[in-house]
């Protein structure tokens, strides 16, 4: 569908649900397209973001296929989220490309990523790559300023790519206004909280009359998982800046965050892939954007696995070649976090901001 037909047709949906205005009670959506007499383009990137597909509204709509208004908010809503992917990033054409080939273009990345670092320590230090009694030591293998260079310069580009993407999105999605400490406290709350994956009553829908907490509980172990992660890696930095040397023993507090961490990032992933599988398609299934939200779950199972595989096996003669794999999985994880549903958790954060501030202003 052409972007000017999507708009028109979003703008359409939205006018139908301000007239009826029965779904009022399930989502921030509602009440925000209440505030507004008329939809442009803005206004449609805004409400899709802040919509977080819970499907409620699609069975409880009188006005929904087959009937001749066919009114989809969920799959109208993914559909204007997926433009939002591409018309926000940067650069535009990686989140496309990402789009189109999903899953395979993830995995080919990371395999191509894993094969250049085993290539410069083939050429460089080959004896590593199958060496009985390294004692874990990963630094011998990728020395740590390599690491921290190369990974520095990636992780400065993804805060440079997300950042333009952010600031795209809140110049248009919202217009002028700047951040107030409630509205940003309250924004951070709800999506920490996962506070609209239900209704005030009753878990979301995965099909009709199905109701299941599971779409939020794999969502927090998801979020929860790359945080501890996130901290296993700093405070791991921290030790190292402190004069504590790798490795580090398995009771000590960057491999108790990373092991949680890892756990975290293989059960939600994968239960959410498996949920993506057995939810009903009407509610924005069989989208094109499915491409970079699969890419990003296959992503995060590659980045666990191979990252417990490592800590199980970093005291055997595999442990050189499996941290090269997890190495390239994390690299290339890194790399498109700013092209798919990473992204769209940034967006969906700044339009609760503007929700809030709404609300507020009322």
């Amino acid at each position: 569908m052409r972007v000017d037909d999507l708009l028109d047709h979003g703008a359409h949906v939205a006018s139908v649900c301000n007239a009826c205005r029965y779904c009022e009670q399930f989502c921030p959506v509602f009440p925000a397209i209440e505030q507004r007499l008329f939809f442009e383009k803005r206004d449609l990137v805004y409400l899709a973001n802040l919509c977080h597909n819970c499907g409620e509204c699609l069975y409880s709509c009188q006005f929904a296929p087959p009937h001749e208004f066919g009114i989809d908010v969920p799959r109208t809503m993914a559909r204007i989220r997926e433009r939002t992917y591409e018309e926000y990033a940067w650069p535009r054409w990686l989140a496309s490309a990402l789009r189109r080939n999903g899953p395979t273009s993830a995995l080919t990345l990371a395999g191509v990523m894993a094969a250049l670092f085993l290539a410069a320590v083939w050429v460089t230090n080959p004896q590593v790559l199958w060496q009985p009694g390294i004692t874990a030591d990963f630094y011998s293998v990728v020395p740590h300023a390599v690491m921290v260079a190369l990974f520095g310069a990636v992780g400065l580009m993804v805060l440079m790519a997300l950042s333009i993407g952010g600031i795209r999105f809140w110049r248009e999605a919202a217009q002028s206004g700047a951040f107030t400490a409630a509205a940003l406290a309250a924004a951070l709350r709800d999506a920490l909280t996962l506070r609209h994956l239900h209704t005030p009553d009753a878990e979301c829908v995965s099909g009709e009359e199905q109701r299941t907490p599971w779409r939020r509980r794999f969502h927090h172990f998801t979020f929860y998982g790359f945080a501890l992660c996130f901290a296993s890696t700093t405070v791991a930095a921290v030790y190292h800046e402190l004069g504590f040397e790798a490795p580090y023993a398995y009771a000590s507090v960057p491999v108790i965050l990373g092991t949680a961490g890892g756990f975290g990032l293989l059960i939600g992933p994968a239960g959410l892939w498996l949920l993506r599988r057995r939810r009903d398609p009407a509610l924005g299934g069989g989208i094109d954007s499915v491409g970079a939200d699969e890419a990003f779950l296959v992503l995060l199972v590659a980045t666990s696995l191979t990252g417990l595989l490592l800590l199980a096996f970093r005291h055997s003669a595999a442990m050189s070649v499996l941290l090269l794999v997890h190495l390239g999985a994390v690299l290339a994880l890194f790399l498109t976090l700013p092209y798919g549903k990473f992204a769209h958790g940034l967006y969906r954060t700044l339009a609760l901001v503007r929700y809030r501030r709404e609300v507020t202003r009322d």
